[in-house]
């Protein structure tokens, strides 16, 4: 592990707005927190909204500066990424944001039944291969309903035309109350000034002349939800980090 990375995460214990909690400690120490977020470390009785895979936490903190009356936590396993939004939320003196460092999978553990109101999942790994992985597949729908108030709301914010089409499939398959759904949100009339916060991933993809997708839903907690049987396009492209796919011949080069 690199030098930058060690200095990171030996900052981050020092963050009283950071909690490292991955599947090897959380069985050693049952998260103390659960159920008790508003009370012991909000102190207040404001909503709790969840980013997960926050990356950088830009969201979570975004959002904190716009919503003093709400409570925000970013979730990602990847704390040297975290420490970004950790860091300016303290220098910021910003109260109404957290940071938890643990597996989405894992998420039960921190929540008790109705504790969170919605949830944002910000260009997530859109996992063409595997059902499963995704964020918005049926199992992980079933995870949020544990933690989610009754038809609490999930946002969908992704620059990748496959998983969008597989959310979409999955909402309607299910029949999902839909808040919000556009495949090209700036070019539509429904960018504000919440959705036009913009990740450090976006503006790669913004870069790029990627098309950004959006769709928000009521996640009720009574229908036996179903998979979507359906072919999708795989996309074209892949993230920076992970390189290009041959056939996409504009960043081919």
């Amino acid at each position: 592990m690199g030098k930058n990375k060690l200095k990171k995460f030996g900052e981050m214990e020092t963050f009283p707005n950071v909690f490292q909690y991955p599947f090897a400690v959380l069985q050693q120490h049952p998260f103390p927190l659960k159920g008790k977020w508003n009370s012991d470390f909000f102190h207040n009785d404001n909503p709790i909204v969840l980013e997960l895979g926050c990356g950088k936490g830009e969201y979570a903190v975004g959002l904190a500066k716009k919503f003093p009356n709400r409570n925000f936590i970013g979730v990602d396993i990847k704390g040297a990424r975290m420490w970004t939004g950790a860091k300016q939320s303290v220098e910021e003196g910003i109260l109404n944001v957290a940071f938890l460092r643990t597996s989405i999978e894992l998420i039960a553990s921190f929540f008790a039944p109705s504790e969170v109101s919605e949830i944002w999942i910000t260009f997530p790994d859109p996992q063409m291969k595997k059902v499963s992985k995704r964020l918005t597949s049926t199992r992980f729908m079933n995870l949020y309903r544990h933690i989610l108030c009754p038809n609490g709301i999930i946002h969908l914010k992704s620059d990748s035309p496959f998983l969008y089409t597989y959310t979409k499939a999955m909402v309607e398959l299910n029949r999902q109350e839909k808040v919000v759904d556009t495949d090209d949100l700036y070019h539509s009339n429904l960018a504000d000034d919440i959705l036009e916060i913009r990740t450090f991933y976006e503006r790669q993809w913004l870069a790029r002349g990627l098309t950004i997708k959006y769709i928000s839903w009521h996640l009720d907690s009574t229908t036996t939800l179903q998979e979507p049987d359906i072919e999708i396009e795989k996309d074209t492209y892949r993230s920076f980090s992970r390189g290009y796919l041959e056939t996409d011949v504009r960043f081919s080069e």
